[in-house]
């Protein structure tokens, strides 16, 4: 897999220290250039850059849809993605002086806040889940992540509908795997609205925030939210399932969309 590398190490226990190799999620500086200016840099896992840039330009705002793209041009060698879009609808100006650092993960970045969403409309999706259905849901997605199994360093995202995965990525950050989840959906016609995104990280603002943008009605993690991330999903009229494990979970919002098995 070309986004694990081997390294040698000494394996420490109680009863010594032995020399064994370890394998190692490998991390790479991602340019974005957005109609020839430099937009931002994105620390990331080495694949599916084409979507993670479309992904990133899709949550900032800068695209809604495949037809705003002119063209893209990625350079897997230098760690670049081209992007012309055919109107520039942020300046590169005004998304940097917004810039800031998100929380851990590969040190995600973003150029939005909650003050971006004020007044919005909310996710009014009717769909609904069972708990079942949830747990099954989250089993399968756990199956899927083999980069995981082998380094233990990146992070997980899927899009999926009420019964099984339609579309999976891993990536170090967990606003990076998501974000190439949306780039796919956009490239490729894949539709977002009535469906579910599962993260195996921390449900933060920034993670609401791009879940909103794609309309997204339900977010189930293994992980936990934040306060601001159930405050700004409960607002939104998402539904935010977290510490999905074993056979329970916790529903901080809009809990009307998770049916028990019985109901």
């Amino acid at each position: 897999m070309c986004n694990i590398e081997k390294f040698p190490i000494w394996r420490v226990t109680r009863e010594g220290k032995r020399h064994t190799d370890d394998l190692v999620t490998r991390e790479l500086p991602l340019t974005i250039i957005l109609n020839n200016r430099e937009l931002v840099s994105l620390l990331c896992s080495p694949t599916e850059q084409k979507y993670l840039a479309v992904g990133f330009l899709s949550s900032e705002g800068i695209v809604k849809d495949k037809d705003d793209i002119n063209s893209i041009t990625v350079d897997n060698q230098r760690g670049v993605v081209r992007v012309e879009v055919k109107e520039d609808k942020k300046s590169a100006n005004e998304l940097i002086s917004k810039h800031f650092i998100t929380s851990g993960c590969g040190r995600g970045t973003s150029f939005y806040n909650v003050v971006n969403v004020q007044g919005q409309t909310k996710v009014e999706s009717q769909t609904v889940m069972s708990a079942l259905e949830i747990l099954s849901l989250v089993k399968e997605f756990q199956q899927y992540s083999q980069i995981y199994r082998a380094t233990g360093g990146v992070h997980s995202a899927a899009l999926c509908n009420t019964k099984r995965i339609l579309a999976f990525t891993e990536d170090i950050g967990r606003h990076n795997a998501i974000d190439k989840i949306f780039g796919r959906c956009l490239l490729e016609g894949m539709p977002t609205e009535d469906h579910i995104i599962i993260t195996s990280g921390r449900i933060t603002s920034e993670i609401l925030l791009k879940v909103f943008r794609r309309n997204i009605p339900i977010i189930v993690s293994k992980s936990a939210p934040t306060d601001m991330g159930i405050r700004l999903a409960s607002d939104l009229g998402i539904t935010l399932v977290g510490f999905v494990r074993g056979k329970r979970m916790n529903v901080y919002t809009n809990d009307w969309r998770i049916v028990s098995d019985g109901e």
